[in-house]
């Protein structure tokens, strides 16, 4: 298993990639070292994951905080399926954002997912367990892998903000697929978490703007 990213690596990483990418050093150098953007381990955060998914990040956030104010606390797997469909809905769940979270709840309790043992595990292995379950695919297990276990080596292609940031940065004719984020990352590693965290950086603070939302 590899080293986690804590706040003093990701300043070490971070000036290790600027030394070598000078397009990566003008972002650092504009708007500073990147967040580590840690998020808890467990459940809590998968959820949350799957509510983030094809949506925007206010979105994610205003439907979860009405989930945990209507439990009044953080979701439990045992909580999410004592919840009905209609209650789920009404806090702002999609039709299949609901099956996504029920299941994830039944594979938590009845240990087809052992949540609490993927920190153990290689990012490979991670990424297997998680996408056992229908509705977490590879973006979800890798934001997962970045922020919750956080793996330095985790390049999420299936971003959307990675793929915009890496077109405007490096000047790309056109958008990056997966298969050219692939490759552009590799001359990033072992720190791909990091180059990825910086490009989400230069995302929020330059692009995001341009297109009149407010940074969440």
């Amino acid at each position: 298993m590899s080293l986690t990213l804590t706040k003093g690596r990701l300043l070490r990483a971070t000036a290790k990639l600027c030394s070598q990418d000078a397009d990566l050093e003008k972002i650092v150098k504009k708007y500073g070292v990147p967040p580590l953007w840690n998020r808890p381990e467990g459940f809590r955060t998968l959820i949350y994951l799957i509510l983030e998914q094809q949506v925007s990040l206010a979105s994610a956030r205003a439907t979860f905080e009405k989930l945990v104010s209507w439990l009044g606390s953080d979701p439990t797997p045992k909580e999410i399926l004592l919840l009905s469909f209609e209650e789920l809905r009404s806090i702002g769940f999609s039709r299949q954002k609901i099956s996504y979270s029920r299941l994830l709840s039944q594979a938590v309790i009845d240990g087809t997912l052992a949540i609490n043992d993927l920190g153990k595990l290689s990012d490979e292995a991670v990424k297997r367990e998680l996408m056992k379950i229908k509705g977490i695919g590879p973006w979800t297990a890798d934001v997962y892998l970045m922020e919750a276990l956080s793996r330095p080596d985790v390049w999420p292609t299936g971003d959307l903000a990675l793929a915009v940031g890496a077109e405007k940065v490096k000047k790309l004719a056109s958008r990056p697929n997966e298969n050219d984020l692939n490759k552009l990352g590799e001359q990033w590693r072992p720190f791909r978490s990091v180059a990825a965290r910086i490009l989400w950086h230069y995302y929020l603070c330059e692009i995001r703007p341009q297109l009149g939302e407010k940074p969440s």
